[in-house]
């Protein structure tokens, strides 16, 4: 494998290996350009993936000590636990189900299409859909998208997504699918095609679903021009006197600090590692953390408008048969200001397992009780999805350390504060209603409505903006104040829109590599 010496400062260094950093790094490395990309986690490959799902949550997932704050659920449910994210080689494209929808446009331009929401900070984004098209196109491609410009037929309907499509029909609704997903309908791109195992977010264990871990990181390390170090731990970012960074410091996995000089940084660690590595990197230039003359590092967290809707029907369902996410629905992610909320939610089927559904159906009592067991009793007959709408911006809502204690490392702990908008409410309410109206279309015998589950989809805190004064990276990812410091992960959203973030953090990083590239070309980096 590939070297770097910790002294080279022409390479890139990309903090993070999943779906913004993975990709942005193979990008570079058939470009020729060079990088070390620092992640937190193990190494891990398609060895290593169970088909249980409380191993592999324990495997994978990311659980440094993390507080949840604010008025949301996790404050209550999950206080250690914000987000469901993995901490490892391919980061959360190991655990993601696979779901590759695109923003629409009314979701590139919240402002301007739902206005000044009292209580919100909705701002556009300084890019349009018709931009982002090409984009998209290739990451749909890379990723093979069924149903998309890949020519893949969708994947098949299981029992599950069937009775909930037909509930679809039998009300009236006319967008359903089994996709479009990143999961191979057919042998493609070296990898096979789905065989509908079942256990698609505890890692797909034939690569049928598209992950870093086993398509764009071995490809860059195979050029030569990439270098992956694992239970790296990014602690801060170092710049010169004129403010441009010159490396970073890492923790190894025994503690020992190493800095790696750069050419250029790039920050891929989600939404909440990312904010903290900016805000953990602050100096005399920068007193409030790096790239943080706007003050909005760490705000406007966004986690989508979620919870779970799970309906009983007269006969046996056997969910868990088949792909995780088997089907979307779209009838509901236009913006109709009339329903009394801004923007709106896809209803996703989702298996959940028989543990999760224990787990999730009451979180606070860890799966006990007489309603619990009854419900359980009932599983073999259940069919269900998990509401994703857009989330709204709100500056108190993000990432702060915490003032006291310390990780492993020595450094501040994170602090995620979330409070629920009431457009979030309001959505909620109606989603509620619209996924029991399917199911009872269907013959539906009891409808158990879930809250929301730790966090999966993490995304603003370093928002783009065209404006310097309001958003953390421009149009690019590239930091406003710092020219060779970008933002390649989720956490550049402006807003979350309805859709699952993955399919747009890999456009933007394609599109953010070529940006790179004719950068340095030009000497600008």
């Amino acid at each position: 494998m590939t070297r770097f010496d910790l002294s080279d400062d022409g390479v890139v260094v990309i903090v993070g290996s999943g779906a913004g950093g993975g990709t942005l790094a193979n990008e570079l490395a058939q470009k020729g350009i060079r990088s070390v990309v620092l992640e937190a986690g193990k190494r891990f490959d398609l060895g290593d993936i169970e088909n249980d799902e409380w191993a592999m949550f324990s495997k994978t997932s990311w659980l440094d000590k993390r507080y949840s704050t604010g008025g949301w659920h996790g404050a209550v449910n999950h206080p250690n636990l914000p987000a469901w994210i993995v901490k490892g080689y391919g980061g959360s494209t190991i655990h993601w189900a696979g779901v590759a929808l695109r923003l629409r446009e009314h979701e590139f331009r919240t402002r301007s299409h739902y206005g000044a929401i009292p209580g919100a900070n909705n701002e556009d984004w300084p890019v349009t859909l018709a931009e982002m098209i090409p984009w998209y196109e290739k990451a749909e491609r890379k990723m093979g998208v069924t149903g998309r410009t890949t020519g893949m037929p969708h994947l098949p309907w299981n029992n599950g997504f069937r009775v909930l499509a037909e509930g679809c029909r039998r009300t009236g609704r006319t967008d359903y699918n089994s996709g479009p997903m990143a999961i191979n309908s057919v042998e493609r791109d070296d990898r096979p095609a789905c065989q509908q195992i079942g256990f698609c977010m505890q890692g797909c264990a034939i690569g049928a679903k598209w992950s870093t871990m086993y398509t764009e990181l071995p490809r860059a390390e195979a050029t030569g021009n990439c270098e992956v170090r694992t239970e790296a731990m990014a602690l801060r970012i170092e710049h010169d006197r004129a403010g441009r960074v010159t490396g970073v410091v890492y923790a190894d996995a025994e503690g020992v600090q190493h800095r790696q000089k750069a050419r250029a940084v790039a920050v891929a660690g989600n939404s909440i590692e990312s904010p903290r590595l900016l805000l953990n990197s602050a100096s005399a230039m920068f007193p409030d953390g790096l790239a943080n003359s706007s003050g909005q590092v760490g705000r406007n967290y966004l986690t989508h408008t979620t919870a779970g809707c799970y309906a009983v029907l007269p006969e046996k369902v056997h969910m868990y048969r088949g792909t995780s996410v088997a089907g979307v629905v779209g009838d509901e992610v236009n913006h109709d200001a009339g329903r009394g909320f801004a923007g709106g939610y896809y209803l996703e089927f989702l298996s959940l397992g028989l543990p999760f559904m224990a787990a999730f159906l009451e979180p606070g009592n860890t799966g006990w009780g007489r309603s619990v067991a009854g419900a359980m009793e009932q599983y073999d007959r259940m069919s269900g999805v998990w509401i994703c709408g857009e989330d709204m911006a709100q500056e108190k809502n993000g990432i702060t350390l915490h003032p006291e204690e310390k990780d492993q490392h020595g450094l501040p702990v994170p602090l995620v504060a979330k409070t629920p908008h009431n457009n979030d409410h309001a959505m909620t309410a109606h989603a509620f209603e619209a996924t029991a109206e399917i199911y009872e279309a269907v013959g539906a015998t009891d409808v158990y409505e879930l809250p929301a589950y730790p966090a999966s989809h993490n995304m603003g805190t370093n928002r783009m903006h065209a404006d310097p004064a309001k958003g953390v990276v421009n149009a690019f990812g590239q930091a406003h104040d710092v020219a060779n410091l970008f933002v390649s992960d989720g956490s550049q959203f402006t807003s979350s829109g309805a859709c699952n973030p993955t399919l747009t953090i890999v456009a933007l990083a394609i599109r953010q590599a070529e940006h790179i590239a004719r950068e340095m070309a030009a000497g600008s980096i």
